[in-house]
Parts: structure tokens; C-alpha cells; sequence
């Protein structure tokens, strides 16, 4: 995909990475952490250990985003590993659940807490939450700049806000010296592994995202260099951060209020300041605003790259001739989004199954580097370190991670597994039309 404007640099790519990853999860999921491990340093060991695995699996996607720098990203590792078929129902099931369905759910939340600060009545929601959505699609049809821009001002606006509230909890905890407290290595939780698998969920759904950055790879500057660095950068950084935000939360309240915060950022900013708890709307708000304009778009480049082969419908391959971005790709993608958000209304009974989804494409691509090493495929010039230990222990916690929650799959997750498995005689519909086309 040739860019009409000037290519993303590292900075932009990271940023970009970032916003990908924090959308509302460490404003909430926390509570849910506690709940399943009432310990505070067990938590922080779950977060942890939650983001050096994001980072083994930024790593590893390294050398498969250095191995293919072109648009598309996990569909492109995926089919030239396993073959079209898998690449196609990732990017089916994107389209029509994981990124439409986070599309989805994080626009009703936007809702959610912009109405109260709009002083709107609720009925406006669901409009709100489809007019958002449209707007951040044609910002990012204006060119691959404008979106850089418009990440990196939402994604820097999102961590001022997010280093405010650790910096408040710090300053709150050493002036008013809470009576609470700080369990960090002593007193073992009652089965702390359980505890920290059923975390994971929270965990995981907040540290996604970091890939998104492969899939811009056509659309930036030395990518076989600047993909892998932005990934890499990106995932350490969420690390760091969620850390120090959840030890923020740990400084404020105890571990019974935590576990009984359905807004755990507000609630411990409303114990700091008066007006703490309409801050962190706001902040939420920039928040999720910037996610949404990362995630409509970066994944229509996968729908690009399917078109391109001819395993998709052929105007999503088409390019604005004046921007140079797949904006059909992006349309189509925020039609759909549009239509779920009038269908479901809360698709919060989703969010576990698109994880899920998500994980289980996540552990697939993983794999895939052993077989590009034992084909020798596209040398790379990054390449994992202290392969094949990183690539295995992301790939065994991922896959662990899938079986832990496939038992929890409900009848709203059913339902998209079966849309999943309808992208098999829709790949073989488009497998034979391409096949007339080419004789």
C-alpha cells in the first residue's frame, strides 16, 4: 500500500501501540483482580507478569512484522504460515467480532460516561455512540498522518491523565497516611494460581492491542526496524504504567473497597479531590476516544490485504486516490460496528468471547515463527532473542489461557463461534471465484 503522505515514524508507531492497549481496562479492571486475589502483591505479580508476556509476544511478532513489512500484519503471518484459509477467518472474525465487537462495546462506553458529563438525556446513547464512531472512520480516511496525529495527541492526552492519578495517589498516601495496610509478601492468599488464571481475564483484555502496529506496517517508515522497536516499546511501557496506576489504587483505598468499585479510578480520585471522580470521566473519555480512532483505523488494513488477494470483496481493495487509505475497507467496517451497537445496545456479554477470539489468533501467530525458522523464510534483520524460550512461554501461556476460558463460553459467545465457523464456506466461495478470475 503505497501512503500519499509522509510515512509513520517510531514515535507515531508507538503511540499508536499505546493507545492501542489502553482504552478503559485499567480504569476498571483492577476491581476484578482483587475480587479473585485479594492480595496486593500478588496482583501487581499478575499485572506483571501479564505484561512481560505482552512482551514476549511483542518480541516475537517482531520478527514476524520484520520477517513481512507489509499491510495486513497477523493475517499475513497467519496465512503464509498455515495457508489462506487461516489468514481468511482472521480477518472474518475481525471484522464481523473482535474488532467490531471492541468497536462496539468501547463506543457505549464513551456513551456511557459522556452523557452524564453532556448532561444529555440517555436516550441520546446509542446515536452518540454511532456519530463518535463516524467521525474518528473519516478522520482516519484523511491520510495515515492525520491518524498519526490524532493518536499521539489522545494517546499522550490519555497518560497525563493516568501519571496525574499516580502522582495523586503517592502525594495522598504520604500526607494523609491511610490506616491501610500494604500486603506486598506476607500473608499467602487462599489459591493464589487460580486466582491469578481467573485475573488473566481482565489482564489480558486491558494489555491487548500492541499488534495493532503491525498492521500499519506497509504505511511506515523502515518497517523492518520501526514495527518491531514501536511493539516492543509500546507493551513496556503499558507495563509500567498499569503498575504504577494500580499501585496508585493500593495507596488510597483497602482491598474492600477495591473489591466493591464498579469505577475504581473514580472512586479512589473522589477520595483525593472533590472534583477527582469528574476528572477521571474526562480522562476515561480521551481515553477510549483515542482507542476507537486507533481501531477503525488499523484492522481495515487486514480486510485491504484480503481483498488484495482475492480472497475478499474486491472494492475493499480499493485506495482513496487522494489520501491513499483503504477507506472502503474502513466504511465497511463501521457499518458493521454500527449495526452491532443497534443490535446488542451493551455488548459487555461479548467482551470474554472477543478476548478469547482474540488469544486464541494471538497463540496461532506465535507458532507460526517456528515455522518460518525451520523454513528459513525472509530473513529478518530483528530477531527474537533467546529463541525459542520467548516465542514457547508466550505460547504456552496464551493457549493455557484459552483452554482456562473456553469452559465460560455462554450462548452469546456460541453465537460467534458459529460465525466463525460460517467464514469456512464463504473462504471456499471466494477461493473458487478467484480461481475463474485467474483463468
Amino acid at each position: 500500500m503505497e501512503a500519499k503522505n509522509k510515512k509513520i515514524n517510531v514515535t507515531g508507531l508507538t503511540m499508536i501501540a499505546i493507545g492501542a492497549c489502553i482504552g478503559s481496562g485499567i480504569f476498571v479492571s483492577p476491581s476484578q483482580s482483587f475480587s479473585e486475589l485479594p492480595h496486593h502483591g500478588f496482583v501487581l505479580a499478575t499485572w506483571l507478569i501479564g505484561g512481560i508476556i505482552s512482551c514476549f509476544g511483542a518480541l516475537t511478532f517482531s520478527e514476524l512484522g520484520a520477517r513481512f513489512p507489509g499491510a495486513g500484519g497477523v493475517y499475513i503471518y497467519l496465512k503464509e504460515a498455515y495457508g489462506d484459509i487461516t489468514g481468511f477467518l482472521y480477518g472474518w472474525i475481525t471484522l464481523l467480532i473482535v474488532n467490531t465487537g471492541a468497536l462496539a462495546a468501547l463506543t457505549i462506553t464513551l456513551a456511557d460516561y459522556s452523557i452524564p458529563l453532556l448532561n444529555l438525556p440517555e436516550s441520546y446513547k446509542i446515536p452518540f455512540a454511532i456519530v463518535i464512531l463516524w467521525i474518528l472512520t473519516i478522520i482516519n480516511i484523511f491520510g495515515i498522518k492525520a491518524s498519526e496525529w490524532f493518536s499521539t495527541i489522545f494517546t499522550s492526552l490519555k497518560l497525563s491523565a493516568i501519571f496525574a492519578i499516580i502522582a495523586a495517589g503517592i502525594f495522598y498516601y504520604y500526607t494523609e497516611q491511610p490506616s491501610h495496610d500494604i500486603i506486598l509478601f506476607d500473608k499467602m492468599p487462599s489459591s493464589p494460581l487460580q486466582g491469578m488464571l481467573v485475573a488473566f481475564i481482565g489482564v489480558f483484555w486491558s494489555m491487548g492491542g500492541w499488534h495493532h502496529a503491525s498492521y500499519l506496517a506497509a504505511e511506515t517508515d523502515n518497517p523492518t526496524k520501526t514495527v518491531p522497536k514501536a511493539m516492543i516499546f509500546g507493551t513496556m511501557t503499558v507495563t509500567l504504567v498499569y503498575i504504577l496506576v494500580i499501585f496508585s489504587y493500593i495507596l488510597v483505598l483497602d482491598i474492600p473497597s477495591i473489591q466493591s468499585s464498579t469505577k475504581i479510578a473514580a472512586d479512589t480520585m473522589g477520595k483525593i479531590w472533590s472534583y477527582g471522580s469528574y476528572f477521571v470521566s474526562i480522562a476515561i473519555v480521551i481515553s477510549i476516544t483515542g482507542t476507537i480512532g486507533i481501531y477503525t483505523m488499523t484492522a481495515p488494513r487486514i480486510y485491504y490485504a484480503m481483498a488484495k488477494d482475492r480472497l475478499f470483496f474486491p472494492f475493499l481493495a480499493e485506495l482513496s486516490p487522494r489520501y491513499g487509505t483503504p477507506y472502503k475497507a474502513m466504511i465497511f467496517q463501521s457499518v458493521w460496528a454500527s449495526f452491532l451497537i443497534f443490535a446488542w445496545g451493551s455488548f459487555i456479554k461479548v467482551i470474554t468471547f472477543v478476548t478469547f477470539m482474540d488469544i486464541v489468533f494471538m497463540a496461532l501467530t506465535a507458532m507460526s515463527i517456528f515455522i518460518f525458522r525451520k523454513k528459513s523464510v525472509n530473513t529478518p534483520i530483528f530477531k527474537v532473542p533467546f529463541y525459542p524460550y520467548i516465542p514457547i512461554l508466550y505460547a504456552v501461556v496464551t493457549t493455557a489461557f484459552v483452554f482456562y476460558t473456553a469452559s465460560g463460553l455462554g450462548i452469546e459467545s456460541l453465537s460467534g463461534l458459529g460465525i466463525l465457523v460460517a467464514g469456512i464456506p464463504v473462504y471456499y466461495i471466494f477461493k473458487r471465484n478467484k480461481k475463474v478470475f485467474d483463468e
